[in-house]
């Protein structure tokens, strides 16, 4: 059987929904049209860019403004078949030059909010755009530099209409990310989930995996706990499971269909949420329980005015953080803690499980032994 027929790339042709666009790769096209209009007088439409993976998609310009030293694009974000607050919502990027050395500066236009509390991948007083957009973005910028003859020194202000607006919608207002929206994507692409067409696809991916003889699985909630997998074990492609929020249907299926070894590997914050017991890990259904957390760092040597500041901790991130800061191995704790959850949904199927925590960067931040 051909390897083709399997993993993350199969699961995505098997559940037949159409994928879209994230507002990071409509903020990265909009940014590399408009800095081209502002080096050649010009805008590109549609306008192509390069992707994390490789693909090159294509955007058509909905808005072009091009005056007083500032050039200003807008992308209408396409979510696919993905029920997503932010589908049909404009990615407005204004770029306007910047002196020699000064490199690629981040500004929060209208619609996207503005970071105010710790525990986020981003700092407090940042405009909400998260690493990998701003590393996209500065990729185009710096070829659209070359390609043009400019610096790549430049002010880009990412705005989305009505964001303040949708961002009610969302877990924003929550995290502390204030005035609007987060600018997003790890890929660049919106993976459409409808839960039964995404469940039918874990399952082939687990019988097509055990079919072409693998005995090592992993299941993975999505493209950076997919590298670390690969990374730490070197296992095919074929022999991946796009997880995501479905943690439960990898185990229940492996349950009934063997296999010698499952890795679970994720986020921390998700995969704290199968450490306290949900199957399911989407945002909207399952929520990170920081009491939980406190009482896992208390076994772990935490004092009590250290579990108290978890319990109250912005994010799971920022309660990983905490626990770095005093040499508490929260992240241990959680992947041990997961992976006898997951073991009790296996209910004594001949499976063997490790768990393998990761942050938003793909550094392991907590392992379980094999068991």
């Amino acid at each position: 059987m051909s390897e083709a027929k399997g993993g993350r790339g199969a699961q995505l042709k098997h559940t037949g929904l159409r994928p879209g666009w994230t507002t990071g790769a409509c903020a990265t096209a909009a940014t590399t049209a408009a800095y081209t209009a502002l080096l050649s007088g010009d805008f590109p439409d549609p306008v192509t860019i390069t992707l994390p993976r490789g693909e090159t998609p294509a955007f058509a310009l909905a808005v072009e403004e091009l005056a007083d030293g500032r050039a200003t694009a807008g992308v209408v974000k396409d979510a696919g078949d993905d029920p997503d607050v932010t589908h049909g919502a404009l990615v407005r990027v204004s770029v306007r030059a910047l002196p020699p050395g000064s490199g690629v500066v981040f500004r929060a236009g209208p619609g996207v909010g503005t970071v105010t509390l710790p525990g986020l991948p981003l700092d407090v007083g940042e405009p909400a755009v998260n690493p990998v957009p701003r590393q996209m973005i500065r990729d185009h910028v710096a070829r659209v530099a070359a390609a043009h003859g400019g610096s790549g020194d430049v002010e880009v202000t990412i705005g989305v209409d009505h964001g303040e607006e949708i961002a009610r919608s969302t877990w924003n207002p929550r995290l502390g990310i204030l005035g609007g929206l987060s600018i997003l994507g790890t890929t660049g692409v919106v993976v459409p989930y409808s839960c039964s067409a995404w469940i039918d696809s874990i399952r082939r991916g687990v019988d097509v995996a055990r079919a072409a003889g693998h005995t090592h699985v992993a299941g993975c909630t999505g493209s950076t706990s997919e590298r670390t997998v690969v990374a730490e074990y070197g296992l095919p492609e074929i022999a991946l499971l796009d997880m995501g929020d479905f943690a439960g249907a990898v185990l229940k299926y492996v349950r009934r269909h063997p296999v010698d070894r499952l890795t679970i590997c994720g986020g921390f914050a998700k995969l704290s949420k199968l450490a306290a017991g949900h199957l399911d890990l989407h945002s909207g259904r399952s929520q990170v329980d920081k009491a939980y957390l406190a009482e896992l760092a208390r076994r772990g040597g935490a004092d009590e005015a250290l579990a108290a500041g978890i319990a109250v901790a912005n994010t799971g991130l920022a309660a990983l953080q905490l626990c770095q800061a005093h040499g508490v191995p929260l992240g241990d704790l959680v992947a041990v803690a997961a992976r006898d959850q997951a073991l009790s949904v296996l209910r004594g199927a001949p499976v063997a499980v490790d768990v393998i925590c990761v942050d938003r960067a793909g550094t392991v931040v907590g392992r379980s032994p094999v068991r």
